[in-house]
């Protein structure tokens, strides 16, 4: 493919890549199909796409168009050249209020259209729930719908005109009237309008095959209407008019209860006649938590609008009145119903996971029925799958009678495919039977194309052939959907990767230790791609400073197929492909909370890192600052932290070390405390005597080395709460002193040596998991005596808490200490909230600023922090996101500019728009850090703040020096 790639280089304008990395990061949509392209190309324009079309006409290789990524039935996926409009083609060109329209490229996300619309009053009528990446030309090809369509309808009915390219270089502008129809279209239509009156099923979500009734002479003759949901394979979007429609002034949200879901689907037909905007289905199997949901099996999500909230509040509450529920709650208030609808949409990830972790997956994901018959087809449903030993828990737009559904096929063994074929096929004839739609959203691609026929005949198909051959006589625009389909058994994604499990360091338990299942879990719903942080969200730092596909968290999860499956990427841990997207992940562990499937990319970076340098020379960086606990401990061991600090303060100095251990050169080297917090705790002589309950404080290195203060305030704090503070053992038996009785122990003391706890972090982020298990083995031996007395374990820094709540059990599953230590550890908000929960903190009374550090966030949870914050009045929210110091990452040379963009997303601007006596609040070492080298502000850890101010209120009359 060289003279493809040549000939395509010399005609656009745009990128083009015919790289591993480019080819590998689309391979796959979010359905269970994967085709290999030849080469990428981003073009520029609509010039940059006719050139495409002419090069690969000449060269006789397909051509798919792809969005976002997120189509559900296989269509974005192709085996030619795949064109990337997000890149360049993602405009919104225009905006008319007066005449609702605007004007946007196919690469435009939806969001943006949403958010430059609201200014005007107005919005696009269809929001599928990937709102925050999904494209407009996406949405078009697959004429998408989302939660309001009950209300506005499909994209088709909210497209005026479009501007496509056909396969053989003409450009159209399709409308009305048979506005930009290709020659023989309209004679087509003419010959085959009783078809087109009666072969057509009548459904709000009819999204199955070619719209050719749009064509009827009394629907407008509408070419543009009929081009919506054809998949890319009639033409190529480069520019569409859409209509907006006026966005109600206020909402209101109504939540109906339902005892189970075929319930809450009989229900919803009914509330249509009330004019409501929304009707949304699901059941409880979906729901990681039901706090803030009315009790019931099965919910429906009913939103009302008006001219004010008084008139919406009015319309949930009749809508209430009229359902028959288990109970209820309406909701007037944005946050809360943001909250609630957050819920809702992440279904299409949580879906993907039975309640028990088995995997489930697409194929039947969207079909439609009549909404009247939706709860007769939801039980005829059930019946199969339990006749088919399936599972699976429907949700979706029950207004519409629009199902989503994710089924545990087995589609990793030939038995497993074969039943996926035979359900697929029969439960296209019970949706056929109910007068259903076999796609009522996502399209029909190869996940159900082959069963049109059922649902249409075969004269209506074999006349999408004809229509298909009038607009793409060449077959050169995605082939194999719609019409000649692939067979919906084949191009399986999971076929590709090996049949054995491979050999891992990590245990994986949610996937069975096998690292196969847990790469499986990215289903592609790329929530990672968003390019805001949606409130206190983190994920996925890296893709929004970038803007680039490899460096989001779905990106990566390709590229690590890719890997396993040895096709594209051919040598394994060994590839630089895999290494170089890996690199700009902050290993901040956003997407193990908020990506709806749970993929835990810092875990498979550190994962590939072991393996990759496994026997080779590792960087500078991976010494530096992945052995930081060793040098530091020599450090304190030889008392020459104030003659390290001098020389750091030495420009040509500094300059030298930096470049010697791969510190990025625009960093300063943090100064080392002159006094560790342990030398400090074995000099105090004024810790108040206590009988309170005794918490051990973990030492971490940063506390212990970097900032011993905050260990200082913690140890005030946490006696003032009347808690009885100690540290961690650190002397060590030596194995010859084993034995029993008063000797063993005699012998212990005198062969003890001394170690030092450590969580492991540093080792494990840079990919040293042989190192790392060696650290918390010789930790978990220190702790002993600890986790005998099942003593609570008070972690200051949150990325070390994190770390021995999830790396030290998944790295030591088969040591039952490791499970026992992590169940032990607490962070400082914890341990007051759990041991001295009578405790009053002082009064601060200030505002706060800041960020919630990334792995509090993705691990450890921040709500015993929010409560501790409100007791002290700290009053205000801190921000999401990352403050893209993440440990060694901001530190490593390279990675600069990515570190300095995270801060500047959500923290710096927070801090700097902050009022006067705000508190900066920052309880990870990185995240003051960042905050001191890049914006000069002092930020603090929560514990400091509460010992100054109990400090405040003695006096300082009990002497603890902090």
């Amino acid at each position: 493919m060289t003279e493809l790639a040549v000939a395509l280089r010399r005609a656009v304008r745009g990128e083009v890549g015919f790289d591993v990395t480019s080819r590998a990061l689309v391979t796959m949509d979010a359905s269970n199909y994967r085709r290999v392209p030849v080469g990428v190309v981003a073009p520029a324009d609509a010039d940059d796409v006719a050139a495409v079309l002419e090069v690969c006409r000449a060269h006789g290789v397909p051509v798919v168009a792809r969005g976002g990524g997120t189509s559900i039935a296989g269509q974005a996926t192709g085996t030619g050249v795949v064109l990337d409009f997000t890149r360049h083609m993602n405009g919104l060109l225009s905006i008319d209020p007066g005449t609702r329209t605007a004007v946007v490229q196919p690469g435009l996300v939806l969001d943006r259209l949403q958010e430059a619309a609201a200014s005007h009053g107005l919005r696009f009528g269809p929001d599928p729930s990937t709102h925050s990446r999904c494209t407009l030309g996406g949405m078009i090809g697959n004429n998408s719908c989302g939660s309001h369509s009950v209300a506005w309808g499909t994209t088709a009915d909210s497209v005026r005109e479009l501007s496509v390219v056909t396969a053989r270089g003409r450009r159209l502008r399709l409308g009305q009237g048979w506005a930009g129809a290709p020659a023989g279209l309209r004679e087509l239509a003419q010959g085959e309008l009783a078809r087109l009156r009666t072969g057509f099923p009548d459904l709000p979500r009819r999204i199955s095959g070619y719209a050719l009734d749009a064509l009827l002479p009394e629907k407008g003759a509408d070419v543009a209407r009929s081009f919506c949901g054809s998949e890319g394979t009639l033409g190529v979007l480069t520019e569409a008019v859409v209509r907006l429609v006026e966005a109600p002034r206020a909402r209101a949200l109504a939540v109906l209860a339902y005892g189970e879901e075929s319930a809450a689907a009989e229900a919803a037909a009914g509330l249509l006649a009330y004019g409501p905007l929304t009707v949304e289905g699901m059941a409880a199997d979906l729901v990681r938590s039901p706090a803030g949901l009315p009790k019931g099996g099965a919910w429906l999500f009913v939103e009302t609008g008006g001219e004010s909230a008084a008139e919406a509040h009015a319309r949930a509450q009749e809508i209430v009145r009229a359902a028959d529920v288990v109970d209820s709650l309406v909701v007037t208030d944005a946050a809360a119903q943001r909250v609630l609808w957050r819920i809702r949409e992440d279904a299409s990830g949580t879906a993907t996971r039975m309640p028990d972790g088995s995997e489930a997956w697409p194929g039947w994901e969207d079909c439609a029925v009549p909404p009247a018959r939706l709860g007769a087809y939801l039980r005829d449903f059930r019946a199969l799958l339990s006749a088919h030993g399936l599972r699976g828990t429907p949700y979706g737009h029950f207004g519409d009678g629009c199902i989503h559904v994710r089924i545990d096929f087995d589609l990793l063994t030939e038995a497993g495919i074969g039943r996926f074929r035979r359900f697929s096929e029969e439960l296209a004839d019970l949706v056929v039977e109910h007068g259903g739609s076999l796609s009522g959203e996502h399209g029909d691609g190869q996940a159900r194309a082959e069963l049109l026929p059922r649902m249409y005949g075969a004269e209506t198909v074999r006349l999408f052939e004809r229509a298909k051959a009038l607009w793409d006589p060449d077959d050169l625009l995605n082939p194999g959907m719609l019409v000649r389909p692939a067979p919906l058994d084949t191009n399986l994604r999971f076929s590709a990767l090996p049949a054995r499990p491979v050999d891992v360091a990590f245990g994986y338990p949610a996937d069975g230790g096998d690292f196969r299942a847990a790469v499986r879990r990215c289903v592609g719903v790329a929530k990672c791609r968003t390019t805001t942080a949606a409130g206190p969200e983190v994920m996925c730092p890296s893709f929004r400073a970038t803007g680039e596909e490899e460096h989001s968290t779905r990106g990566r999860a390709r590229l690590l197929h890719e890997m396993l499956a040895g096709e594209l990427v051919t040598d394994g841990w060994r590839s630089t492909e895999v290494r170089d997207a890996l690199d700009l992940c902050l290993s901040c562990k956003g997407c193990r909370s908020d990506c709806p499937v749970g993929v835990d990319m810092a875990t498979y970076k550190a994962e590939f890192l072991h393996h990759h340098y496994a026997g080779r020379r590792r960087p500078a960086a991976h010494h530096s600052m992945g052995r930081l606990p060793e040098w530091l401990h020599r450090v304190a061991r030889t008392r020459t932290a104030p003659l390290l600090n001098a020389l750091a303060s030495l420009r040509p100095l500094a300059t030298a070390g930096k470049r010697l251990g791969g510190i990025a050169p625009e960093r300063e080297i943090p100064r080392l405390a002159r006094r560790t917090f342990t030398s400090w705790w074995r000099a105090r002589r004024t810790a108040p005597e206590s009988t309170g309950e005794r918490v051990v404080l973990w030492p971490d290195t940063f506390t212990e080395h970097l900032s011993p203060s905050v260990g200082r305030a913690a140890v005030r704090v946490l006696e003032a709460a009347g808690l009885r503070v100690i540290l961690p053992p650190t002397l060590l038996p030596r194995a010859a002193a084993l034995g029993t009785g008063p000797a063993r122990s005699a012998a212990a003391l005198l062969t003890a040596r001394r170690a030092r706890v450590c969580c492991g972090l540093t080792y494990v982020s840079t990919g040293q998991l042989d190192r790392a298990r060696t650290v918390l083995r010789r930790t978990l031996d220190l702790m002993e005596p600890v986790l005998r007395a099942r003593l609570p374990v008070v972690v200051l820094e949150p990325s070390c808490a994190a770390a021995l709540r999830t790396d030290l059990p998944e790295l030591l599953p088969d040591d039952p200490r490791a499970a026992a230590l992590s169940r032990a550890v607490l962070t400082f908000a914890e341990a007051l909230e759990r041991h001295a929960p009578h405790w009053t903190p002082p009064a601060v009374d200030r505002p706060v600023a800041g960020q919630t550090h990334c792995h509090q966030h993705a691990v450890l949870g921040d709500t015993p922090d929010r409560r501790l914050r409100a007791a002290a009045g700290l009053t205000g929210e801190l921000a999401g996101g990352c403050c893209g110091l993440a440990g060694n990452f901001g530190f490593e040379k390279g990675h600069f500019e990515v570190s300095r963009a995270c801060a500047e997303e959500q923290l710096l601007p927070s801090v700097r728009e902050a009022p006067d006596r705000t508190v900066v609040l920052a309880d990870g070492f990185s995240c003051r850090t960042q905050l001191e080298q890049l914006a000069g502000v002092r930020g603090r850890h929560l514990a400091e703040v509460l010992a100054e101010a109990l400090e405040k209120e003695t006096g300082g009359t009990e002497g603890t020096e902090i």
